[in-house]
């Protein structure tokens, strides 16, 4: 039998528990927005026929993607901050970490489904609708559903094969797979180098085709002749690089501050971790809504 405690103690940012009252509110402000702007995105989406193209299907997609990865989070933050509620079930705990690592993961996948979208849409526009056609964009989605899964159900079931001996306080504001494990007593490499491994693959293989579609996007965007071509290709691309940017530098910055990040103060980290799934849902639609004349 494997000793579980019954429930984990979230502490919320260590170092700043005074504090934490307070920025309960800017983040509850920023939660709001991105509920907002989600749903919205999404409604005007399945409103309006003329946005049923592979571009606003994966805007879509990453919509959902957001609701559900702030929504994981964020309720439980609050009723930390504002309410000291920090127990988290056992369970509960794992299902929020498999949400919170799963769909990061589904986040990533649509970011490089974007941007081979772009790709198409700029280096051979007059195949752009034969090559991502409905079917296509449908199928990508649940390619990049069924990834985050594959990949992050291991993690889980290895935790929950873990005893955890008297150690139930979480120095964090949500359940995180590293945070965890650090917590599990026994031999926990195997769960080190799979997290390692997990994210390398999905951090790893979508920045190189990120990279690889946008050094081709560039190739061809600075052989147009005209400079009002190339702005135009330019500003196609600039909302998405924005988004790119906004999730992609936090989620580095996270993943290396718990491996190597020894001499960081906790509380950035933990900021940094709180932020990197709450600014990006919320940037998100005000980026595409502002910069797209159709929405």
């Amino acid at each position: 039998a494997f000793f579980h405690p019954p429930y984990f103690l979230l502490v919320g940012i260590p170092g700043l528990e005074k504090e934490q009252f307070w920025i309960a509110f800017p983040f509850c402000i920023m939660y709001a927005i991105s509920v907002l702007g989600n749903i919205t995105l999404l409604l005007i989406i399945k409103a309006e026929p003329g946005l049923h193209e592979p571009m606003y299907l994966f805007l879509a997609m990453l919509a959902f993607t957001d609701l559900v990865l702030s929504t994981s989070v964020l309720p439980k933050t609050l009723g930390i901050f504002w309410m000291g509620s920090g127990e988290i079930g056992f369970v509960s705990c794992l299902v929020q970490m498999f949400f919170i690592h799963t769909f990061s993961s589904v986040e990533s996948g649509v970011l490089t489904a974007m941007a081979f979208d772009r790709y198409i849409a700029i280096c051979n526009p007059l195949w752009h609708s034969s090559i991502l056609s409905v079917t296509v964009v449908v199928a990508l989605g649940s390619l990049v559903l069924v990834r985050g899964v594959l990949l992050v159900s291991p993690s889980c079931f290895l935790l929950h094969r873990m005893p955890f001996c008297q150690h139930h306080i979480i120095s964090h504001s949500y359940c995180e797979h590293m945070a965890v494990v650090k917590l599990a007593c026994g031999d926990t490499r195997v769960n080190v180098i799979y997290g390692l491994f997990v994210a390398l693959v999905v951090i790893g293989s979508d920045t190189i085709l990120i990279s690889v579609s946008y050094t081709m996007i560039l190739r061809v965007v600075m052989r147009q002749p005209s400079t009002e071509a190339r702005l135009k290709a330019f500003s196609t691309c600039a909302s998405h690089v924005c988004v790119i940017l906004a999730f992609y530098v936090p989620a580095l910055f996270t993943f290396f501050t718990h491996r190597f990040g020894q001499s960081i103060p906790p509380y950035i980290h933990k900021m940094v971790a709180n932020l990197y799934l709450l600014v990006p849902p919320m940037l998100n639609p005000i980026i595409y809504g502002v910069r797209t004349k159709k929405i």
